[in-house]
Order: C-alpha cells, then sequence, then structure tokens
C-alpha cells in the first residue's frame, strides 16, 4: 500500500514476507513459515490498533484510502436518486444526497464528500462545503419530512469552506439555519461521524437524534494543526494538540457527545470498505428500528434535549441583582 501510515510499516512488512512465502508454499516447511507469521501479524495487528494516539487516528480518519460518503451510498443503499442544487444559487459538489432506499425502507441520505484524485479533489473542494451545499442538505431535509422518511447524514469535513465568496454567499447564516431546522425537524435524523468531523462544518448536518462515529473517526471544533497554530504558534505540534482535544470516538462516548461506536475491521475501513459497510449497516439497522418507533414531538423534543445537555455551565447571578 503506497499510502501506508508510518506506524502501519511494520505490519505491512510482515504482510509482504507473507505474500512471498506464499508464491512457493507447496512446501511444507515454507506452510508452517507462513502460519507463524500470520499467527504473529494477527497479535501485532490487535496491539497495534488497540493503542493507538490521537494523532494516529486522525491519520486513519484521513486516509486517502478510506471510503467517503458516495462509496458508503454504493454499499448500504439501493435505488438512490442524487438530487442536485439549493433552488438559490448553485449545486455544490461537496455535499451530495438525495432519495435512496435502506432495506427496504425509504430514507434521505446526505453527506459530505471528498475526492480521491486531484482533478476530483478540486471539483469537491476537498469537502469544505459552500453554503449552497448547506441549503441543499436543508432541502433534503425538507422533503424527508414533507414524506415521513428518515435522514441519515454522513459527516466527513475538514469544516465549512471560509473563502471570501462563501462568506459573501451567508456561510454562517447556512449553517445556523440548518442548526434551527434540524432542531425542530419532524422525522428520524440519524448522524454518523465516518472520517473527519470538522467544526460548524460537520454539525450543519449532524444534529441527529443519534450521533455514531466509526471507530477510527474524529469529531472536534477545530483540526488539531489549527489548535496547535494557535496555542503555541507552531502546526507541527498537532499530535500533541490532538491528545488534548479528546476528538476520538472512545472520549466522545465517555463525554456523551455521540450515542455510540462502530467497529471497524482489523486495520481500519480503508482496508476493508465491505466489512466497514456491514457493520455500518448493522447500527443503522438497529438505531433507525429504535426511531421510526417514536412519535414526532418525542423525536424534537429528544434531540433538543439530547444537544441541551452536553458540555458543562454554571449560572451566576449578577451583582446587586434581586430585592
Amino acid at each position: 500500500m503506497p499510502d501506508a501510515l508510518d506506524f502501519e510499516q511494520p505490519l505491512l512488512d510482515l504482510e509482504n514476507r507473507i505474500a512471498a512465502l506464499q508464491a512457493e508454499e507447496r512446501l511444507p516447511k515454507t506452510r508452517d513459515e507462513i502460519a507463524r507469521l500470520e499467527e504473529r501479524l494477527a497479535r501485532l495487528r490487535q496491539r497495534t490498533y488497540a493503542s493507538l494516539t490521537a494523532w494516529q487516528r486522525t491519520q486513519l480518519a484521513r486516509h486517502p484510502k478510506r471510503p467517503h460518503t458516495r462509496d458508503f451510498f454504493k454499499l448500504l443503499f439501493e435505488d438512490l436518486v442524487e438530487l442536485h442544487g439549493d433552488r438559490l444559487y448553485g449545486d455544490d459538489a461537496a455535499i451530495v444526497g438525495g432519495l435512496a432506499r435502506f432495506e427496504g425502507q425509504g430514507v434521505v441520505v446526505i453527506g459530505h464528500q471528498k475526492g480521491r484524485d486531484t482533478r476530483e479533489k478540486i471539483a469537491r473542494n476537498f469537502g469544505m462545503p459552500h453554503p449552497e451545499g448547506y441549503r441543499k442538505a436543508l432541502r433534503l431535509m425538507h422533503l424527508a419530512q414533507k414524506f415521513g422518511k428518515p435522514v441519515i447524514t454522513f459527516i466527513d469535513t475538514p469544516g465549512a469552506y471560509p473563502g471570501l465568496g462563501a462568506e459573501e454567499r451567508g456561510q454562517a447564516e447556512a449553517i445556523a439555519r440548518n442548526l434551527r431546522e434540524m432542531a425542530a425537524l419532524r422525522t428520524p435524523i440519524l448522524s454518523v461521524v465516518t472520517g473527519e468531523g470538522g467544526s460548524g462544518g460537520a454539525l450543519a448536518i449532524g444534529m441527529g437524534n443519534r450521533v455514531l462515529m466509526l471507530e477510527y473517526a474524529i469529531y472536534s471544533v477545530i483540526s488539531p494543526e489549527g489548535c496547535a497554530a494557535i496555542l503555541w504558534g507552531d502546526a507541527g505540534k498537532a499530535p500533541e494538540a490532538a491528545e488534548s482535544m479528546r476528538i476520538t470516538a472512545p472520549d466522545l462516548l465517555r463525554l456523551g457527545v455521540i450515542d455510540a461506536i462502530v467497529p471497524e475491521p482489523a486495520g481500519g475501513a480503508h482496508r476493508d470498505w465491505d466489512g466497514a459497510a456491514g457493520l455500518l449497516r448493522e447500527a443503522l439497522r438497529e438505531h433507525l428500528r429504535q426511531l421510526v418507533s417514536q412519535s414526532h414531538e418525542d423525536l424534537v423534543t429528544g434531540r433538543y434535549e439530547k444537544f441541551r445537555k452536553m458540555g458543562a455551565f454554571e449560572e451566576a447571578s449578577m451583582p446587586g441583582a434581586g430585592g
């Protein structure tokens, strides 16, 4: 794998040795050596991925071979009809979505979309939406509410695009409107952080009744590089920042920011797309089953209370207030 991360190199060395031996496994001695190396590889893989740092998880979340939203669309849904445009300005390729079926049930799917090669990355703006992308997402959510379909969103973005054109067209207003509208949407919303969950750009389609995270995804108010640049004036301190920010799935589950962690295949989703989609399918099935049985009022109330409970704060009285 040319895109192997540094900490994966010992695993790849063993895999290459096994592959070389398999070319001549006719000899009994060779078969024994292969079995020994495969057992050693399994132990090393388990040990490596059980002790990943926050920065290593960040690298996995950004892996160039990691499945993107449209990949999950193909692996999880049937009869997908992609819809385009916000009916105001244009069609933002960094947000994709449409109507689909999940195991026979009609749903509306929405997600950030990054690119693979240079041309597609530029076309998709590296997964950073403009305001018209968020307005397209909101249009799809309103369709879901109108026809009584659950909404499933896939989060994978460094953040909303901060360019001048996006600001001129109302980037902050588009994100704020999505948050307000999602808070009151009278249909189930199930959100999944599949890669990077960056700031308001992620939250603008992530205000779900249930928020799930893939095992090696990250979710944060700012990137580790951005945090390091602000705190220490050095983006190179991103690994230290990542440890302090509590951006990994286990940290966020413990803090109550997400509701469940979806396990990934051994070595991460980038090594086994089908396996990753299968594990995610099980989670979607279970959480959708629970949500669709709730009334509209319970969905709205539960979503509101879920996000109101996040964080810790105190109310202080003003000096001189009262009688």
